[in-house]
């Protein structure tokens, strides 16, 4: 009761986040159409903007963590075989500790799926589709690349601007 009214603080913590999300949402459909113009023949699956995540444990039978969500599954329906499953993120202003804990929950996704996938002789790669501006921080540049690095051939990371140079149907099937 004893803040202004109005509360001019309170009023700009909520006009920041206003828009919470919108990129984000951009970027994912940007993608699934970028996708879908390259490879019509392939399906992806996931909330195109807003929407619920794909669970693991609803796309593999006794994935260690069901609850697992992911942004998009790529799969070739016609063979019956998933290719890559992955995250998207919109990065506009992370640093420090947040930048951290991106990259470093980027690499433990991506050891569980691979790790699952392996056991089972699945082709299964991992994609990371991340853009903005907060990649420019050359330190999380430099965490992605040693992401992809990890598990060279299995772990793609890529901006909207990359993908049709970096997501081939050669990566997607080898």
């Amino acid at each position: 009761m004893a803040r202004s009214l109005p509360d001019e603080a309170l009023c700009a913590v909520l006009w920041e986040y206003k828009d919470r999300g919108r990129k984000g949402y951009d970027l994912t459909e940007r993608f699934f159409s970028l996708f879908r113009s390259v490879f019509p023949d392939l399906k992806i699956i996931g909330p195109k903007r807003a929407g619920k995540d794909v669970l693991l444990g609803e796309v593999f039978k006794n994935y260690p963590k069901p609850d697992r969500p992911v942004d998009f599954v790529i799969y070739d329906a016609a063979r019956k075989e998933m290719l890559a499953i992955g995250l998207a993120r919109y990065d506009s202003d992370r640093g420090g500790a947040q930048e951290d804990d991106r990259t470093g929950g980027y690499h433990h996704c991506a050891d569980e799926i691979l790790n699952y996938a392996k056991k089972r002789r699945l082709r299964t790669k991992v994609i990371f589709i991340n853009d903005g501006p907060g990649l420019l921080l050359g330190s999380m540049w430099n965490d992605y690349a040693h992401l992809e690095r990890s598990r060279p051939g299995k772990i793609l990371v890529a901006t909207l601007r990359m993908i049709p140079e970096r997501i081939t149907r050669e990566w997607l099937f080898s």
